[in-house]
């Protein structure tokens, strides 16, 4: 994964110069081997579901801007994909284990732990292979239908235009 593949799908990261959360964003450069990391570590091989991966992120985050969820500011809403504080809890115990979400108390205090540039890139990989196995293998063989049912069915959201476009942008990428 290179740097021009995160811009052609990310065009605004080239530069994180006047970014209304500066310490949050993140350039293309810093990105694409941190989403690499991830989709090796999470066994993503499958370009289109890291397509859409990258696409879920681009829309999420603002294309890398935001790594903590501001609008609206709900505590512990964050990571890259804007990971709701329950599933950054589960993500935090798969990673650091129950001790030490629990020690951290806090919903603000277990976003702290998964919102490091290795962890928080890598919550849409976890994410896709924890909370919807199924639909890793489809992409390979359904991308299109599998797209809509990522995030109507997996992530439980809408499907909408700048969502698609994103995801057209990501395939066109890879």
């Amino acid at each position: 994964l290179t740097t021009s593949q995160i811009l052609a799908i990310m065009p605004q990261t080239a530069s994180c110069a006047n970014e209304p959360y500066p310490g949050e964003c993140r350039t293309a450069a810093q990105a694409a081997p941190l989403f690499a990391q991830s989709f090796t570590k999470y066994k993503i091989t499958d370009p289109h579901a890291q397509a859409a991966i990258l696409a879920l992120v681009a829309y999420e985050s603002g294309q890398l801007k935001a790594n903590i969820g501001h609008t609206p500011p709900v505590p512990g809403k964050g990571t890259r994909n804007m990971q709701s504080p329950t599933y950054n809890s589960q993500y935090a115990t798969a990673l650091y284990g129950a001790a030490k979400v629990a020690a951290a108390g806090s919903p603000e205090a277990v976003l702290g732990l998964v919102t490091n540039d290795a962890d928080s890139f890598a919550s849409a990989a976890w994410f896709l292979t924890s909370q919807c196995p199924q639909l890793q293998a489809a992409f390979g063989t359904q991308p299109e239908q599998t797209w809509v049912q990522y995030l109507t069915q997996c992530i439980g959201t809408t499907d909408n235009a700048q969502r698609d476009a994103y995801w057209v942008s990501a395939k066109k990428a890879l």
